[in-house]
């Protein structure tokens, strides 16, 4: 059977709706995929403020993984700069993430909790959390993603 696993963004967001959304899915756990996750234009989803308002909120648990970010040269390629393609950058993060071989670092056990990966981007399609999602998938089995 499938693991189930969710994946939101920050962007776009208000605070009612990111939280209600998580709570109304049943997310215990969130794991931060964001590289850069000491600001954010939405203010609740600050590293400093994010874990309490997902445990108050959602009776949800926070942690950050920077092993799951983009390197600063990937994101910047992007994000800033704009010299690199949606294909070069996600070659590049399938890349990064088997060179940093997650598969093996991460606990799969850990996702047995109702688990969501967030990052800033509205659109899961065009966002590192696919990726991170697929290459799991291919390493763990199956995984059940809903993009919420």
């Amino acid at each position: 059977m499938p693991m189930e696993v969710f994946s939101i963004g920050l962007a776009g967001r208000s605070a009612e709706s990111f939280f209600g959304t998580l709570r109304n899915a049943g997310v215990k756990r969130v794991l931060d995929i964001r590289l850069h996750n000491t600001s954010n234009l939405a203010g609740f989803g600050r590293r400093s403020d994010l874990p309490f308002l997902l445990r108050e909120l959602c009776g949800a648990d926070y942690a950050h993984e920077p092993l799951l970010a983009p390197s600063p040269e990937l994101f910047d390629g992007l994000k800033k700069t704009r010299e690199l393609s949606w294909e070069d950058y996600e070659r590049g993060m399938r890349a990064l993430l088997a060179e940093r071989r997650i598969d093996d670092i991460l606990d799969s056990g850990e996702f047995a909790v109702p688990t969501a990966l967030i990052c800033a981007c509205a659109d899961a399609e065009h966002c590192h959390r696919r990726l991170v999602l697929e290459h799991l998938g291919a390493a763990w089995g199956p995984l059940e993603i809903t993009n919420l």
